[in-house]
């Protein structure tokens, strides 16, 4: 299988045939979307705000929010903000047109700034995790369907051409039933980032390796059990989740997730492996996706056997998220990552952290 041949082959499967080009929407020149971004504390932030600005024939960025002084002065240093126009959350809420937000706060703010959102009647791109307080989140969520608007989580990796094809495979059969997920996604902090951290209780399942829950639970579902196993394995014995399991339970598989923060190379090591009873694919690393492929039988314009699977080149990390989420804002497409599903990722990703679901 080709190149052009698997994206073909993908977008059918998901509808998204953007994903990896914006020449769809170059054709047919709609109003470019307009939106705005609310804070610039996250990890992803300045990143999404490259992506958005770089992808000017689809959306228009009308404004940035930093309501803290020290983060804004931060933000404007740095030339992916070079040129925008600073203003209150207020003011962009309120621009003539506006269509989405992107919410890209510190974790604590997320949920607080995403309902405010919502009540006014914007889409949403929210980054992750989606807070730590279950029912706040599924008010949110309700609020958002009750009123036909997206929230499109950040989790990147569902753009990922490596996923997608792992989501292929799976959903079309290739592999049999599927009967084991194993994922890993690692890395090694600095001080400074782990202090960030320690306030949230969840530890690395949290902070990371949520991408990687949420892509497992587009495969199996919803898990009928979740067992968490949560280690402070730093020297540094501060008490913070730094090296932590969780085991998904389904009738006839599991889901191994594993996640690290003192991992040396971690983010090399990333992986995504699902294996049915006719095949396996295993993606490793993450990112650029490195994919390997075994069928018992020639499945989906592969061979039977091992193979080496070329991927696309991406554009960017969060290019193709985003150009996902302005085709749905168009209703050109369907979200694939519904309501419910958002909701069982987050249930699931506060138990997987030994966290209380309120």
């Amino acid at each position: 299988m080709n190149r052009r041949d698997f994206i073909t082959g993908s977008a059918a499967a998901f509808g998204t045939a953007s994903l990896f080009s914006s020449s769809a929407f170059a054709q047919a020149k709609p109003a470019k979307i307009k939106v705005g971004q609310i804070g610039t504390g996250h990890a992803h932030a300045g990143g999404k705000m490259a992506s958005l600005r770089k992808l000017s024939d689809i959306y228009e960025v009308v404004g940035v929010v930093e309501p803290d002084a020290k983060q804004r002065e931060a933000a404007s240093r740095d030339k992916t903000y070079d040129g925008v126009k600073w203003m209150t959350e207020e003011q962009l809420l309120n621009i003539k047109g506006l269509q989405a937000v992107a919410v890209e706060t510190e974790v604590k703010d997320l949920l607080p700034t995403a309902e405010r959102c919502i009540a006014a009647g914007k889409h949403l791109h929210l980054d992750k995790p989606a807070g730590e307080k279950f029912s706040h989140f599924k008010r949110i969520v309700e609020d958002a369907r009750r009123q036909k608007l997206t929230i499109q989580m950040g989790y990147m990796l569902r753009s990922n051409p490596g996923l997608q094809l792992c989501f292929r495979a799976a959903k079309e059969g290739w592999l049999g039933r599927v009967f084991s997920i194993e994922a890993a996604m690692s890395k090694a902090l600095n001080a400074g980032s782990r202090n960030s951290l320690k306030p949230y209780p969840g530890g690395a399942m949290f902070e990371l390796a949520c991408h990687v829950l949420d892509s497992a639970i587009y495969i199996l579902g919803k898990p009928r059990k979740v067992t968490a196993f949560n280690r402070s394995s730093s020297a540094v014995d501060d008490g913070f989740f730094d090296n932590q399991y969780a085991v998904l339970e389904y009738p006839h598989a599991t889901a191994i997730i594993h996640s690290a923060l003192i991992e040396v190379g971690g983010e090399a090591r990333r992986q995504f492996t699902v294996s049915g009873e006719q095949g396996t694919v295993e993606v490793r690393p993450l990112e650029a996706p490195k994919v390997r492929l075994s069928l018992d039988r020639p499945q989906g314009g592969f061979k039977k056997g091992w193979q080496d699977v070329e991927m696309p080149k991406m554009t960017g990390r969060y290019d193709a998220e985003l150009i996902d989420l302005a085709a749905v804002i168009r209703e050109e497409k369907e979200f694939a990552f519904t309501y419910d599903h958002d909701l069982i990722v987050q249930e699931t990703l506060l138990q997987a952290c030994g966290m209380k679901v309120d």
